[in-house]
């Protein structure tokens, strides 16, 4: 039986975590000054189901970052195969994010993406900063399924369906 290499440095913490599938997710809200934000996450998990809670991480030098307040607003869209586009769009440069027109004013005026495989409105009941990241608490308010899709996944540094490759 070969035994797995220690995980004792940096690049190799890196190499397990993109050797696990995450679920791959968009977080929308309204910046302090009204504009549309949004980021690509991949650490969604759901809190609790009474109350309807769900957490998500984030870099605190995101540009999305000042709109993670307390008591703030977000959108937490869940994507497949077909929103794909979403996901490479909010990873990528922030100035871009919102240049298509591929989303829409949704509740409470928060920037709502189409063809996600749901979405759900929620309020951020706690921000705990941890170093230079922090675990997003979101009170789950409002939701919708859109149109049944596999899911899409994050793995080896690619978005992929399970079962078959994208990239």
């Amino acid at each position: 039986m070969q035994h797995p290499e220690p995980v004792d440095d940096l690049d190799a913490f890196k190499q397990v975590f993109r050797r696990h599938a995450a679920g791959v997710a968009v977080v929308t809200s309204l910046a302090p000054d009204g504009s549309p934000v949004g980021f690509t996450a991949t650490s969604l998990a759901s809190l609790s189901a009474v109350p309807p809670m769900a957490t998500f991480n984030m870099a605190r030098i995101a540009s999305a970052w000042p709109a993670m307040t307390i008591g703030n607003r977000v959108v937490i869209h869940t994507l497949g195969p077909r929103s794909r586009h979403h996901a490479v769009r909010m990873a990528g440069d922030h100035a871009l994010r919102f240049s298509s027109t591929d989303w829409h004013v949704g509740p409470h005026g928060l920037p709502l993406l189409d063809d996600a495989t749901a979405w759900m409105v929620g309020r951020i009941e706690e921000v705990h900063e941890i170093h230079a990241n922090a675990v997003v608490v979101v009170r789950i308010e409002d939701g919708r399924l859109g149109e049944p899709d596999a899911p899409l996944v994050y793995h080896e540094r690619s978005y992929r369906v399970p079962g078959d490759a994208l990239d």
